[in-house]
């Protein structure tokens, strides 16, 4: 099969300058534009794929302790039929696990340091279908958890604030008051920390309080569970499920799943990560359009040539054929390249950094601080594509104005000097 010419030619001119000094410069900003581009998508790729990992780090964590729905009775009230809405969550074919809880807010006392808690009485034998955490806890903290002796679980940075241990007493506050003949006075009960735990994720981490379910029901005046825990087959389909639980089950309940409980927060990742797509997409933007500075001087230098193939039968449309292949051959290979040292970089961030720590004497991530000792990284196929494309398109898109020009050359005004 014959080659079109405009294509050799094309070729050719993207290659100039190697061998000849005329050229050399041509060749040069053509090579800057390559390494731009090139650079750009790797850019792009390397900073969403580690945004992407974050995200999937913070949301791993924050699933290991709470479920992915969570049905309960309004006003914080008991549910009417416990069992009735295990039996109906259970029957859809998404849910893999289910446990009954009971939840409220309360105030955690140690001396005279007090914090605001979020007090959760669960099933220790059952919790384990629902949550990570309780799977890690269920041989150290979360066996401890005998009905009727009051023994709490406490998040490793809510126990540290109060300096308690396990053993230690702490004193709960529930938030209903007790109606005695010397007027309401906060009803008071004294707990034993028997465990602690670090999730990873500080909002739980220094405020979520583990009871057993019994106990939390006898303190906060509860006839049984005020909800049940649901974990999917599928975290991704949770708002689904949620919507299609919320037609078949039972009573007057509210159904919320883990994506609407942290809305704010995933809402807040999704803007940045999309304005550092913007941002970066404008790096290769300015790459791409260096195209336009080389052609111009490939068009301005090859004007003999221009006017020699008008004069031997040369259509405009393959004149400007020829500038659009060499300008896109450098689109496409700056891209191909970027992609290659941005995979690169992102499927081996957890070599590279280390590496890059040692070199430097630095660490990039305090444990302390992070809670993560490594570069998370999740490279995403629904990333690298639109990447790929928009880097092509730019880069023909740049093409097009120099390439028409070099089409509009008059062979006889080009031929005059020669």
């Amino acid at each position: 099969m014959q080659i079109p010419y405009e294509l050799t030619l094309g070729w050719r001119y993207t290659r100039a300058g190697r061998a000849t000094r005329r050229n050399g410069f041509i060749s040069f900003i053509s090579g800057v534009s390559m390494l731009g581009i090139a650079l750009g998508v790797a850019a792009l790729i390397i900073v969403l794929s580690v945004m992407n990992g974050f995200q999937k780090e913070v949301r791993d964590r924050m699933l290991g302790v709470v479920s992915h729905i969570e049905i309960f009775a309004p006003n914080g009230a008991a549910l009417p039929d416990v069992a009735r809405t295990l039996a109906q969550v259970k029957a859809n074919p998404a849910v893999i696990g289910a446990a009954p809880f009971i939840a409220t807010q309360a105030l955690l006392a140690r001396g005279e340091d007090m914090k605001g808690t979020l007090v959760r009485g669960i099933d220790p034998a059952h919790e384990g279908e629902v949550t990570d955490l309780a799977l890690e806890l269920k041989n150290t903290g979360l066996n401890r958890l005998i009905p009727g002796e009051f023994g709490v679980v406490l998040g490793g940075e809510l126990a540290r604030s109060l300096g308690v241990v396990t053993g230690d007493k702490v004193t709960l506050v529930a938030p209903s008051g007790q109606v005695t003949p010397a007027g309401v006075v906060p009803r008071l009960k004294q707990m034993t920390v028997v465990g602690t735990f670090d999730s990873g994720h500080y909002e739980y981490d220094s405020g979520l309080v583990l009871m057993h379910i019994e106990d939390a029901a006898r303190i906060f005046r509860l006839e049984g569970p005020s909800g049940v825990r649901v974990k999917l087959r599928d975290l991704h389909q949770a708002r689904a499920v949620a919507a299609e639980m919320a037609g078949t089950l039972t009573g007057d309940l509210l159904i919320r799943d883990w994506t609407r409980q942290n809305r704010t927060w995933f809402a807040a990742v999704q803007l940045e990560k999309r304005m550092m797509f913007i941002i970066l997409t404008l790096i290769v933007a300015v790459a791409a359009f260096n195209l336009v500075s080389t052609l111009v001087m490939t068009v301005t230098d090859k004007r003999a040539d221009i006017a020699i193939l008008r004069t031997l039968g040369a259509s405009p449309g393959s004149i400007m054929g020829i500038f659009v292949v060499q300008g896109a051959m450098v689109g496409v290979i700056g891209t191909l390249a970027g992609l290659a040292l941005g995979l690169g970089v992102a499927f081996n961030i957890d070599v590279l950094v280390p590496a890059l720590e040692k070199l430097l004497g630095a660490t990039f991530l305090p444990r302390d601080v992070y809670l993560i000792s490594s570069m998370p990284s999740d490279p995403q196929q629904a990333d690298i594509l639109p990447i790929a494309v928009i880097s092509l398109v730019l880069a023909f898109l740049a093409t097009l104005y120099p390439s028409w020009r070099a089409s509009q050359v008059n062979p006889a005004e080009a031929l005059r000097y020669e």
